[in-house]
């Protein structure tokens, strides 16, 4: 299978697996906003208040994800050759915003039920409620783990963050429930300020994690090994200089200079890029590989290999 079949083939694994999380994050989201607000109109518990609101957050964001991934899916096209891979760090963008938003509103109610708390009616609604909140995440978040190993989406994994979030969220709702039928009725606020602050927190790392895409950070180190690697596995190549790596969606974009004897014709020389590139393309797909070739000899000696060889 040539590169440009095996990053086909990549790229419409990735459309599929996305996708796939997207929908069934969306479908989640909404099921668990139903029974949460019934669960807080039936209780007026600020802790399910709390985890409401952030399963409306969770229902937003997956929205965005969708609609936002339908673009940062679609092939490049003549006026975006790169492709609209960055896209999905916009939709992280997007999604700290909602997450900021729901952070700061439960700060709000959390403190104001510090100061007046009151006991909680209904709690067995509430605490059912929770119990199969729980059970539905648990089975989201696995689905986006195995999706995330296979595709390292950034959208996906932003979305991924909020469901994590959601599992110790709805134990806690379950504790604060518990607690604020006895003696300790500030256990509800306590809580919602407590997932107020964690939100603040995921918030950052959202922002933190699309900007590096968007700003083009290299590849991690272990993967920039594994490029050299492949590269000097080659008998023919004498060296490699000016590796630049970036990422945006699904796509990863590689070039370097390749180092090769002075002597050698340029259809050789093409020859052994193919080569490289299938390699690197096999271990990295869906990619783009850029390969300019130096003869060794105007290589800058500080870079050539040879120079540093016994006379």
């Amino acid at each position: 299978m040539n590169p440009a079949q095996t990053n086909n083939t990549k790229k419409q694994d990735y459309v599929f697996l996305v996708r796939l999380a997207a929908i069934a994050a969306s479908s989640t989201a909404l099921l668990l906003v139903i029974i949460k607000l019934y669960a807080w109109f039936m209780t007026d518990a600020s802790s399910m208040l709390a985890s409401a609101t952030d399963s409306m957050l969770d229902l937003f964001a997956s929205v965005t994800n969708v609609i936002i991934l339908r673009y940062a899916l679609a092939p490049a096209d003549e006026d975006h050759r790169f492709g609209h891979g960055k896209a999905e760090s916009l939709a992280g963008l997007a999604q700290s915003a909602f997450v900021l938003g729901s952070a700061f509103l439960l700060l709000i109610n959390g403190v104001e039920r510090i100061y007046t708390p009151k006991v909680i009616e209904h709690s067995s609604i509430g605490i059912w409620v929770s119990i199969i909140a729980i059970v539905l995440t648990l089975a989201l978040v696995i689905l986006q783990k195995w999706v995330i190993k296979q595709t390292d989406s950034v959208a996906i994994g932003a979305d991924a963050l909020h469901y994590q979030s959601d599992l110790f969220l709805n134990l806690g709702v379950l504790i604060a429930l518990f607690l604020s039928q006895g003696p300790w009725l500030y256990a509800d606020g306590i809580f919602t300020v407590a997932v107020g602050l964690y939100l603040l927190w995921g918030a950052g790392q959202i922002i933190f994690h699309s900007v590096d895409h968007l700003m083009d950070k290299e590849l991690d180190e272990s993967e920039l090994k594994t490029i050299k690697a492949l590269v000097l596995k080659s008998n023919q190549a004498l060296g490699m200089h000016d590796l630049k790596t970036r990422k945006a969606g699904p796509m990863r974009f590689i070039q370097f200079h390749l180092e090769l004897e002075d002597q050698l014709l340029l259809i050789d020389a093409h020859r052994i890029g193919d080569s490289i590139e299938q390699e690197i393309t096999a271990a990295f797909a869906p990619c783009e590989v850029l390969i300019h070739f130096d003869p060794c000899s105007v290589v800058p000696e500080e870079l050539n290999p040879l120079s540093t060889e016994p006379d």
